[in-house]
């Protein structure tokens, strides 16, 4: 029976007025109070951790500026990041996915990304008001055609973008990607990129990250509670470990034996001693099915007496457990603190003698995945680190979450680079590039030493000391060497302010005391003297540090001394080398390394012949030699501005084109002969 309003019964009238309220409030309030339940608990951490609460008060938040995320689009139906088109947040774009669609985040990546660096909502990014060119390059974020992000990157640039955010990348070198980074650098574009996540190994940036030009992010911990970091030393040698959620931090460090203990089940350490020990335990079971949890190690182990538990992993890699979860025992709360490590190193510890452990709260720490240098022996990288775990940022479906990887540290210096645009709209990407590493914080371990430039670079970035520095120091970090024949190397460094004068500047030298420093200023141009003091061969690292209007800057400078040299001459664009070596050597491998393409030559020498080759770009060489000598190898460097190549390259293309036509007249001749020859025999 169907009823009209007039036959409609007074109850069914009230229950459909009282439906309807229900559904207003469900769907109109409700939200607007899980929203203010959502804002006290998603608290803005890593930007004011960074300084980046403090160009905010001085009106500097991004405005004007274009920020290009190449990644798995962004969610522009995000209230934190909302529109698209002029007039939203995200101004445009595209999508290399689906070219017939507009470049909506399915996965929740580059929403991440883009949240770190603008969101302007509940969550405040580094830049809130900048603006999101959004490039989809891939649907999962997995995997990512590299054909795909040199096509974004060139989209960015005829789009016109400020800065362009690349927190994607591959594990190995990859010309293409690395020529599009420079076409964007070219243009005075920024470029970031994020080192990765391959750490802790050294070696492990891959492209776009190794490019020369861009600022490529490794990841440091956030401002939280949950940056508690631990370390382990076994027998002076230090290893990767990784403290499980739940674990509390220590007041001081557990110094004790190490003990096996199988898989940490109850009837395993009874057969074993292990009071006051450092237990190493597998993970899982040898018994297939069964659940052995790690909150069950851990209680089997403290009620056996140990101090902690180092639990190494059943497979390869390392991995982050948890020990507070909804399957532990009621009441469950763990007693010893608990890390986890990778498969190799805990076999390899596992029948040591004795370890250091130490849990402690630090934020500046290295995340323990953040991929490491080196990438070349000619300059640093990674070149900065920011916070990239426990990130808290915008997610897709208007959510938020916590997430960590360089990824996301990367943002932070993008974001960053757009609050010194704003402020500085007509300075080069090279001097904001400097601004931001000189003005970096330090960053130790938990014994107080700071760790290798191949580990963080220049450190760890503050905002506040950037956009309040006055001097721009070109090259804010660099690579240097010297030899046993040659322990003198003079580098310049050119003074650039941005205001006020350069008469209270005091300069001082933090390295090496078998380095002697020395420096002369003249006008703008600060030229730095070292000289390295007997044989102390090996990569030394050092500081030039700045100090100028109460603002410190540091440049970073890694000092290459090698027993072994290479001198170069050049002649219209001819490169010349010469060996040196103490002993009797005997043979040579030179690499000469374009510093604008990165494109490499070989060349090889004798003591009977030098090395020679032809360059035809006028740019910076890095010339490398591995040098043989009875059963060794000795490494030496050097560096050359070719000047003069253009030319005589002209000359070398003209003369090749020469020999090609007359290869071809000569083919031409041939055939004609031949043709005549065989008209001839066939009438």
């Amino acid at each position: 029976m169907v009823f009209t309003d007039s036959e409609m019964c007074k109850p069914v009238k009230y229950l459909l007025v009282f439906l309807t309220i229900c559904v207003v409030l469900l769907v109109v309030i409700f939200p607007q109070l899980q929203k203010e339940e959502t804002s006290r608990i998603y608290l803005d951490k890593s930007v004011p951790f960074i300084g980046g609460d403090i160009p905010k008060k001085e009106g500097i938040d991004g405005k004007g500026i274009k920020v290009a995320v190449i990644d798995t689009g962004v969610d522009f139906n995000h209230p934190d990041l909302s529109g698209w088109g002029h007039d939203g947040k995200v101004i445009g774009g595209y999508n290399f996915i689906d070219e017939d669609d507009l470049p909506l985040d399915t996965n929740g990546h580059g929403t991440q990304v883009a949240g770190v660096i603008a969101a302007d909502g509940i969550m405040q990014g580094v830049a809130p008001k900048a603006k999101i060119l959004a490039y989809k390059v891939s649907e999962d974020g997995e995997g990512v055609s590299s054909d795909l992000i040199i096509r974004a990157i060139d989209r960015a640039i005829e789009d016109n973008a400020d800065i362009i955010n690349i927190s994607l990348g591959v594990n190995k070198t990859n010309q293409k990607i690395d020529s599009a980074v420079n076409r964007a650098l070219d243009q005075e574009i920024f470029v970031v990129t994020a080192a990765g996540n391959d750490g802790p190994s050294s070696g492990t940036i891959g492209s776009p990250g190794k490019n020369y030009g861009a600022v490529t992010v490794g990841a440091t911990y956030n401002n939280l509670t949950s940056s508690l970091v631990a370390t382990l030393e076994v027998e002076n040698k230090s290893y990767t470990v990784i403290p499980m959620i739940g674990s509390s931090k220590l007041d001081e460090p557990i110094q004790e034996k190490i003990v096996f203990g199988g898989y940490g089940k109850k009837e395993e350490l009874e057969n074993v001693d292990v009071r006051d020990a450092l237990l190493v335990v597998e993970r899982g079971s040898d018994v297939e099915g069964e659940l052995l949890y790690f909150s069950i190690k851990e209680k089997n182990a403290a009620d056996a007496g140990a101090k902690a538990l180092i639990v190494y992993n059943n497979e390869p890699g390392i991995f982050l457990g948890e020990l507070t979860h909804e399957f532990a025992e009621s009441g469950y709360n763990p007693r010893i603190p608990v890390v986890s490590i990778d498969r190799e190193d805990g076999l390899e510890i596992k029948n040591k003698g004795e370890g250091l452990l130490h849990l402690f709260y630090n934020p500046d720490f290295v995340a323990h995945f953040s991929s490491r240098g080196p990438v070349s022996p000619f300059y640093i990288k990674p070149d900065i680190v920011a916070p990239g775990a426990y990130i808290n940022t915008t997610q897709n479906n208007g959510g938020y979450n916590f997430t960590s990887g360089t990824s996301y540290a990367a943002p932070h210096v993008s974001g960053a680079a757009a609050l010194l645009m704003q402020k500085y709209p007509n300075i080069h990407h090279h001097e904001i590039k400097s601004l931001l590493l000189t003005t970096a914080k330090p960053v130790s371990n938990a014994y107080g030493q700071e760790f290798s430039l191949e580990d963080v670079g220049s450190g760890r970035l503050d905002i506040a000391n950037a956009i309040n520095a006055k001097l721009i120091i070109i090259p804010p970090n660099f690579v240097t060497s010297t030899s046993l024949d040659n322990p003198h190397v003079t580098k310049q460094l050119e003074l650039k302010l941005l205001d006020g004068s350069l008469d209270d500047l005091d300069i001082t030298f933090d390295g090496p005391e078998f380095i002697q420093f020395a420096y002369v200023l003249e006008d703008n141009n600060l030229q730095i003297k070292l000289n390295v003091i007997g044989e102390e061969y090996g990569d030394h690292e050092g500081k030039i540090i700045i100090l100028h209007e109460n603002t410190k800057y540091v440049v970073p400078f890694l000092l290459h001394h090698t027993e072994s040299s290479i001198s170069v001459k050049q002649d219209e664009g001819v490169l010349n080398f010469e060996v040196h070596h103490p002993e009797k050597w005997n043979f040579a491998k030179i690499s000469i390394t374009n510093s604008k393409d990165g494109n490499t030559d070989i060349t090889t020498a004798t003591p009977d012949r030098n090395g020679m080759i032809q360059v035809y770009d006028n740019a910076e060489y890095w010339i490398e030699a591995k040098i043989a000598a009875e059963s060794e190898t000795f490494d030496a460097f050097n560096t050359i501005y070719v000047n003069s190549s253009a030319e005589s390259g002209n000359q070398i293309v003209f003369q090749f084109a020469q020999r090609q036509a007359g290869i071809i007249i000569a083919i031409i001749i041939i055939v004609g002969i031949a043709g005549l020859f065989f008209r001839k025999i066939t009438k």
